[in-house]
């Protein structure tokens, strides 16, 4: 597992969104397309459970034979010795919940296309980052800053084009509850472990999972005290007739994809770069993903194509990851030949 902590960057981000495109599309399959024994599709509560538990299971069988889990904190316990959090990576992973609860919700709205929800979820966090940077005195490159504004020209064209939001109040929750999340993710990430160090990358997403995975549960579990209607008999079939249906089998696959997205992430974010650099980074390559998987529903199952205006902040995005890539290493020369210039 070492090469994990120690690959390329860009081929981290390579591999992020080559794991995100089957995720978006099976999981939007899944919420679109009727399945036969109930005769409709099937809803986000009943697909979540299911997932997030077996993906949390992957983690924490990840973190054990791994040995990440021997960077984190430990605590004596009986005869054992075990990983635990620190207030800050607590909080982190009180905040990481969020984010799993409501990355696969965002993918189920009906009439809310995959480009669009992506825009909004990524968008608002890209306006987040350079605060965050701002925040904790980190320096800002030149070039995160235009990523930035490229960004968020692609991500108001496709509100403009779209009208406005016009979303259920269930996805206008889901976007808030991700936003708090992944900001208060990337504070705490700024503070403690945005160092280059590869354990201090262990450490954290250890001590963050593990409080993480089992809330993320919890949270969903809660969800019908909040008085939406049918989400309580949704969730009943998501946490336990669901194992038993013919579409456990694609949902299985969706939680393994869901681990492997989400050691990826961490491993983008914890770049001890800026996050106005890593964030558009981890951003761009998700909604270019998410471009692609509504390519694949449009033609394999008939959904809508993404329109030309979400090409385009698709275009707006690829723009982003490309002068990320390049423009620190002509900093890096200029730098070098100014250096070198005879005085």
């Amino acid at each position: 597992m070492k090469w994990l902590s120690r690959a390329p960057l860009l081929g981290i981000v390579l591999l992020y969104m080559l794991a995100y495109i089957p995720y978006m599309v099976i999981t939007k399959q899944l919420a679109s397309t009727p399945a036969a024994s109930l005769g409709r599709p099937l809803s986000a509560l009943e697909i979540l459970p299911a997932s997030l538990m077996v993906s949390g299971l992957m983690t924490f069988i990840f973190i054990g034979l791994s040995g990440w889990w021997r960077a984190a904190h430990q605590r004596q316990i009986g005869g054992f010795t075990l990983p635990v959090p620190t207030r800050w990576t607590f909080l982190s992973g009180i905040c990481t919940a969020l984010v799993l609860f409501t990355v696969p919700m965002s993918l189920t709205f009906q009439g809310v296309s995959i480009p669009f929800i992506q825009l909004l979820m990524r968008g608002d966090v890209l306006l987040l980052a350079p605060l965050v940077d701002l925040a904790f005195r980190r320096k800002v490159g030149w070039y995160s800053w235009v990523a930035l504004v490229l960004v968020a020209i692609g991500l108001f064209l496709t509100i403009r084009q779209r009208g406005g939001l016009h979303l259920p109040p269930l996805a206008i929750a889901t976007i808030v509850l991700y936003t708090i999340g992944y900001f208060g993710r990337l504070a705490v990430m700024t503070r403690v472990s945005k160092s280059g160090d590869p354990d201090d990358v262990k450490r954290y997403f250890v001590e963050e999972k593990i409080v993480a995975v089992p809330l993320s549960v919890i949270l969903l579990a809660l969800v019908p005290m909040l008085g939406l209607g049918t989400q309580g008999s949704q969730l009943a079939f998501g946490f336990f007739a669901v194992w038993s249906t013919p579409q456990i089998p694609p949902i299985l696959v969706l939680a393994v994809l869901l681990f492997v997205v989400s050691v990826f992430s961490a491993i983008i974010l914890l770049d001890p770069r800026e996050n106005t650099y890593c964030v558009p980074m981890e951003r761009s390559a998700s909604i270019v993903a998410g471009i692609a998987a509504s390519i694949i529903l449009a033609l394999g199952w008939g959904l809508p194509m993404p329109t030309a205006t979400e090409f385009a902040g698709a275009v707006l995005m690829i723009a982003a990851v490309v002068l990320l890539s390049v423009a620190p290493a002509w900093d890096r020369r200029r730098l070098a030949l100014a250096v070198e210039e005879p005085s």
